[in-house]
């Protein structure tokens, strides 16, 4: 019997390359990128009056979607890609991973309009409904070394559910202590996984560098850390508060020095790492200080968030995506101008108002332009890279 040969139409052949739901990392890197990009947009649009029904406004909108909206959204293609890893069993993809994706897109469009309790229901759905996704493969795998990640993801949950609470006057307590808990669970987050990567990624790349991690001085920074997320939710403040940010600040240091920065200085994709991971001992230098009244807590937090968790990411999303894609492991021209844009731009958000607190105004500006283009040029390269196989 002769053989039907069928010619497959391009279209047809492009469709097949389709790959955009395949592994977590793909569509939440992405809707991420994207979302910082535009989510300065928006901000303006509020303040110019042109959301003037948002549920949530104003600073209280900016945090909680820089926190629950964009960093959760990475790390919740992180986790899910490396729990697969992890694990060896499957973690969501195809319609269960678009499903998911798209909770995440519902709540950042219900928060932009008046319907206070469903936007509330919606953004606590997500890191409850990643946590349970992380959780079964761990749970069959046995893989007990991780499952402090799905504690941190119900942490963010109740973190989140706090701020919504307290915005539709069901919850008397400090408005900012939702967002104070869930920056104080990504600083875990931050200093764990940066324990576990960047000494293993700067001696893979380069083999003098000889990074180290030293057991005590691994401890004692989380400990710290965990120190003083407990005092932040106890609201201890003055001289005992600055000692331990101190105290915290020293081991990070100690921490950053037996990794060896200063080897990795002809290697972007580790040194943005790095680099990121300098502004942790930066931020507990900062916090002390605001707890003395000698600077603002709005410099210590974006030290935090553009700093630290900005800079980690946008290091973490390049190298995870040509990782898992099966790329080289390099970084060009354009990741390293993602690099550069997002590390000025917590500078620029820093130290200007630190220096001269009259051009706060000029500060902010520039570090979201600068921001929103490092995020924006990192969606225009990977699209491709992330969406096609």
């Amino acid at each position: 019997m002769a053989t039907l040969n069928v010619i497959q139409h391009p279209l047809d052949r492009k469709a097949a390359h389709f790959a955009l739901w395949r592994l977590a990392f793909r569509p939440f890197y992405l809707l991420a990128s994207a979302f910082a990009a535009v989510s300065v947009l928006l901000w303006g649009l509020q303040f110019s009056g042109y959301l003037p029904f948002a549920y949530l406004q104003g600073p209280l909108w900016h945090a909680h979607e820089m926190l629950f909206g964009f960093v959760l959204a990475v790390l919740a293609g992180f986790l899910l890609t490396a729990g697969q890893n992890w694990s060896g069993q499957p973690t969501p993809k195809g319609v269960y991973l678009a499903a998911l994706a798209g909770l995440w897109v519902a709540g950042r469009v219900l928060v932009l309009l008046p319907w206070g309790w469903l936007a509330a229901v919606v953004n606590v759905a997500f890191p409850l409904a990643v946590a349970t996704a992380l959780a079964v493969p761990l749970y069959r795998a046995r893989n007990q070394r991780n499952y402090f990640f799905v504690g941190l993801l119900v942490l963010l949950a109740c973190a989140q559910l706090v701020v919504h609470l307290n915005a539709l006057g069901t919850l008397r307590i400090p408005n900012w202590a939702g967002i104070a808990l869930g920056l104080n669970v990504m600083l875990v987050v931050l200093s764990v996984m940066a324990g576990r990567v960047i000494p293993m990624f700067t001696n893979n790349a380069i083999p003098k560098a000889k990074a180290v991690r030293h057991p005590w001085v691994e401890k004692l920074a989380l400990a710290l850390v965990l120190l003083i997320t407990i005092a932040d939710g106890l609201q201890i403040s003055g001289a005992w508060f600055a000692l331990m940010a101190v105290l915290a600040m020293l081991a990070h240091l100690a921490r950053l020095w037996l990794w060896q920065p200063w080897k990795t200085l002809k290697t972007p994709l580790v040194w943005v790492l790095h680099l990121a991971y300098a502004w942790v001992p930066l931020y507990l230098l900062f916090r002390a200080m605001a707890a003395m009244d000698w600077v603002s807590a709005s410099v210590a937090y974006h030290a935090l968030t553009t700093g630290a968790i900005g800079g980690m990411i946008i290091g973490m999303m390049t190298r995870t995506a040509m990782g898992h894609t099966g790329r080289k492991l390099f970084a060009g021209k354009t990741e390293v101008a993602c690099y550069l844009l997002v590390a000025f731009a917590a500078a620029v958000r820093v130290f200007v108002p630190l220096f001269n607190p009259a051009l706060v105004g000029d500060a902010v500006f520039v570090s979201a332009v600068l921001w929103s283009s490092g995020f924006a040029l990192y969606a225009f390269r990977y699209w491709r890279i992330l969406s096609r196989q």
